[in-house]
């Protein structure tokens, strides 16, 4: 099935319409929208939005440099929640020369993420993003208030961060495992923003492999300009392995009730 939704605008997007849940439910089309950020919005974009949407809501996990530099599209009606889910330590990220890692812009991601990937503290660095925001307790209120924000919503949701794939991609596990949905829904949802990216993905790691980086240094490639599937297995089983499973983590470091996911369910699950 293809959730993809394709705007002039606004990159990586997809709804969790269509997608079965555990209990043979399916999740209500055109309501839960995730998606990379907002700011370049066409105005048919917008009219999407609010059109087949209904939108109301909008969560941005980015953080506030990030917010500044490309503001999400205003759009008259629709509440808008900044939840900056990435830790500090990978907002800071190391410094080499005279650029940050943990502040590449997107109009000079490619050649940063080429000049960075055969450095090993930013290969380490990519692999510790995933555990580093699950485990970080703001972060984990930040999911949480989401959630509720979700369940609580007018209308249509819509989450991002800025490509729409590594703080979006979380939300939506949780959102998915929230609404009952297996882990391979889970995995599957998350690994999409892949397809998205595959042509970037190939020409920046070509780049690299150009000026002779190794698999270290491709697999930091795919995991900056797409998404690390095995990291983000890797966060799964630490969130298993720390609390016992990623529903008890969901209600009890995220806040989540049984009962608010039993709501949830009720609202935006179909027969």
């Amino acid at each position: 099935m293809n959730r993809t939704i394709t705007f002039q605008g606004i990159e990586n997007a997809r709804q969790l319409g269509g997608l079965v849940m555990q209990d043979g439910r399916t999740v209500r089309k055109d309501t839960l929208l995730r998606c990379g950020n907002l700011s370049r919005a066409t105005d048919a974009d917008v009219l999407v939005l609010t059109d087949r949407f209904h939108l109301t809501d909008v969560f941005d996990f980015r953080f506030e440099a990030e917010v500044e530099t490309d503001p999400d599209r205003r759009i008259g009606g629709v509440n808008y929640t900044n939840l900056s889910t990435l830790p500090r330590e990978m907002i800071d990220g190391f410094s080499v020369g005279n650029s940050n890692f943990g502040k590449i812009r997107a109009k000079d991601a490619a050649s940063e993420f080429v000049r960075f990937a055969s450095i090993p503290q930013a290969q380490a660095l990519a692999r510790k993003l995933y555990p580093s925001i699950v485990m970080e307790p703001q972060s984990q209120k930040y999911y949480g208030d989401f959630l509720r924000g979700v369940l609580n919503a007018r209308g249509g949701s819509l989450w991002h961060c800025s490509q729409g794939k590594d703080r979006a991609g979380l939300a939506a596990a949780f959102l998915l495992t929230s609404l009952g949905a297996g882990k391979d829904t889970v995995i599957e949802d998350f690994s999409q923003s892949n397809v998205y990216f595959a042509p970037l993905i190939d020409a920046v790691s070509e780049r690299v492999r150009k000026v002779g980086g190794g698999k270290d240094a491709t697999d930091f490639i795919q995991a900056m300009v797409g998404v690390s599937v095995e990291n983000f297995i890797s966060a799964l089983d630490l969130i298993d392995s720390r609390f016992g499973s990623l529903s008890s983590y969901i209600e009890n470091q995220l806040g989540f009730t049984r009962a608010e996911q039993e709501q949830l369910r009720n609202r935006y699950l179909e027969n």
